[in-house]
């Protein structure tokens, strides 16, 4: 047995301070409420970043693509028969479940006397319902139902442009425009918007539009092309192997980059940001330690005159140790349990926890232009919650080995001498 009847009697009677010890138990109930609110800020902001990460990943590596293909001179011809080229290899088509032309440019929308820089994407309309994915909210026609000469728009895009449906918007679009002797003429067109849609990231809702491949090609004066092509993999983490090989067999002039490549200043942003608040968290649950050892010293040598007598008793030095080291990992345990308990509800519920104090403040604390998410993400992880609880009992119980070895140390003679 670890433990015996004796040690664990003594521990938990010390656990319970009398009166006169008053101060002593504040210290230890803080020590408690330390590791219990160390724990909980880990866990819900564990999870807030994690859900982050995924979320924003999700929509960025989602619209992207997981591999996208360019050419160094600008538009892809003939891409019908790249993506057949494409297909054709065995490990590429093993590991991809869609390969889709996009034409991209840039263009400034204008309805309403209302101006708003705009980002054009011509694609397939089947191919765009397999892009916006799910959770993505659509009104007005359905996406398959969008003909030629009309137009997907983001919902809060819309909204600025003070748009409903059918109404129409202006594209002005100066890198596809007509060379005359004075100079570019911006080509303008005007299209109607049939669908608008929200995908829950800010950047999209308020700064894309789509419209079909044909009516882009024909807006953009590039017929027959395409800006590139996104190939979407079953397993979006594994996408060194089909990157290498389409560099490998890929004619000349063709670059290919992964979403990894092309989002890796943002990825390592994400991942340093996360490595760093969990680092600078962990220092309410050490300082809480910090706080068993001082409410265990005070303990000692409160309890100086009774460890002496149970020394004389024949408790040996070992069960002495035991004996606070159980103290003190029982404030950590129970400071643990609580501490998890309370994160995981903090962390399933912080998006209407958020929207209570945002009521109540009136404030806007999450603004979806900074952070790019209408909604604040949580993504509860088993382990980093297991590993959160673990390392603050193991904290607890490191921070009890010097109050222990001080009173198993404790010589009785000594104490009792001047009773």
């Amino acid at each position: 047995m670890l433990f015996t009847k004796l040690e664990k009697k003594i521990a938990f009677r010390y656990l319970r301070a009398k009166r006169k010890e008053g101060f002593i138990s504040v210290i230890s109930w803080v020590s408690l409420l330390g590791i219990m609110l160390g724990v909980a800020t880990l866990i819900v902001v564990m999870s807030v970043m994690a859900g982050f990460h995924d979320a924003l990943l999700s929509r960025i590596v989602g619209m992207n693509g997981h591999v996208v293909v360019y050419h160094q001179d600008g538009a892809i011809e003939d891409y019908d028969f790249l993506i057949d080229k494409i297909k054709q290899n065995k490990i590429v088509s093993s590991s991809m479940i869609g390969v889709i032309p996009v034409l991209e440019g840039q263009a400034m929308a204008s309805a309403n006397g209302v101006n708003s820089g705009a980002m054009v994407r011509g694609i397939r309309m089947d191919d765009l319902s397999r892009v916006t994915g799910v959770g993505t909210k659509i009104f007005g026609t359905a996406l398959r139902d969008v003909g030629d000469g009309q137009l997907v728009m983001g919902a809060v895009l819309s909204r600025r442009l003070r748009l409903t449906m059918d109404d129409t918007v202006t594209l002005i679009a100066a890198n596809s425009g007509t060379p005359t002797a004075f100079g570019t003429i911006p080509r303008m067109m005007s299209y109607p918007v049939k669908s608008t849609f929200m995908m829950g990231m800010y950047e999209y809702d308020s700064g894309y539009v789509f419209m079909n491949l044909e009516t882009a090609q024909k807006y953009m004066n590039s017929p027959g092309g395409v800006s590139h092509i996104d190939l979407f993999l079953r397993d979006p983490g594994r996408t060194d192997a089909v990157r290498d090989v389409l560099r490998g067999f890929l004619p000349h002039g063709f670059v290919v980059r992964d979403w990894r490549e092309l989002n890796k200043g943002f990825v390592g942003a994400l991942q340093v940001e996360r490595n760093v608040m969990f680092l600078i968290l962990m220092l309410i649950i050490i300082v809480a330690a910090f706080n068993i050892v001082s409410s265990l010293v005070m303990i000692v040598k409160d309890k100086s005159r009774d460890i002496a007598v149970l020394r004389t008793f024949g408790v040996s030095r070992k069960s002495m140790m035991k004996i606070f080291m159980l103290n003190g990992v029982c404030i950590g345990v129970i400071g643990s349990v609580f501490g998890t308990v309370l994160g995981l509800v903090l962390a399933k519920y912080v998006e209407q926890i958020r929207q209570f104090f945002q009521w109540f403040t009136g404030r806007d604390l999450f603004p979806p232009e900074m952070y790019f998410l209408s909604e604040l993400p949580s993504k509860i992880d088993p382990v980093n919650v297991a590993g959160i609880a673990i390392v603050a009992v193991l904290l607890s119980f490191l921070a009890t080995l010097y109050p222990a070895w001080k009173a198993a140390k404790m010589d009785p003679v000594e104490v009792l001498r001047y009773e």
